[in-house]
C-alpha cells in the first residue's frame, strides 16, 4: 500500500512539473518593464509573433518570438538570458561592447547569431561556425568550432 501511494504521489509530482513547464501565451504588455524596454530599444522594427511565460516552482521565464524567427528569452526580472537570431544577427546594441569589439577585431565581417548569458558567463555563436565563451570580465575562456 505504501509503494502504491508513493508511486501515485510521484506521478502527481511529475504531472505538476510538466504542467508548470508549459508556456502560457501572454501579451507583450505583460512582460516585465525591463523586457519591454529591451524589445523597444533593440527590436523596434520587428513584429512580435508570440510572447509566453513559463512558470516553474521557483521562477518565471519569458520567451518572445518574432515574425522573422528571432527569439529572445528573459529571466523573471526581464533581463535577457538568450538572444537567438537564426536568420539575421544579434543587434549590436544588445551585445556588450567588449564582446562586440573582440569579435569585430578578431573576426572581421563575421556576425553574432546568438548570445547567451548566465550570472558569470557569456556564450556567443558566430556566423563562421565558431562558438566563443567569455567570463564576467569579457575574457575568452573557451572556443569551439
Amino acid at each position: 500500500m505504501k509503494k502504491l501511494l508513493f508511486a501515485l504521489m510521484c506521478l502527481f509530482a511529475v504531472q505538476l512539473t510538466v504542467k508548470a513547464n508549459e508556456g502560457k501565451p501572454i501579451q507583450v504588455s505583460e512582460l516585465p518593464k525591463t523586457a519591454q524596454s529591451f524589445i523597444k530599444q533593440n527590436f523596434a522594427s520587428s513584429k512580435v509573433a508570440m510572447a509566453k511565460v513559463e512558470s516553474n516552482f521557483l521562477s518565471k521565464d519569458y520567451d518572445v518570438i518574432f515574425a522573422d524567427g528571432n527569439k529572445v528569452e528573459f529571466d523573471r526580472s526581464g533581463n535577457w538570458t538568450e538572444i537567438n537570431c537564426k536568420y539575421g544577427e544579434v543587434p549590436a546594441s544588445a551585445v556588450p561592447s567588449a564582446i562586440s569589439e573582440h569579435v569585430t577585431t578578431n573576426y572581421p565581417g563575421v556576425k553574432i547569431l546568438k548570445i547567451e548569458r548566465d550570472g558569470k558567463r557569456y556564450e556567443v555563436k558566430l556566423s563562421n561556425g565558431w562558438e566563443l565563451e567569455y567570463d564576467s570580465l569579457f575574457r575568452v575562456v573557451d572556443m569551439e568550432k
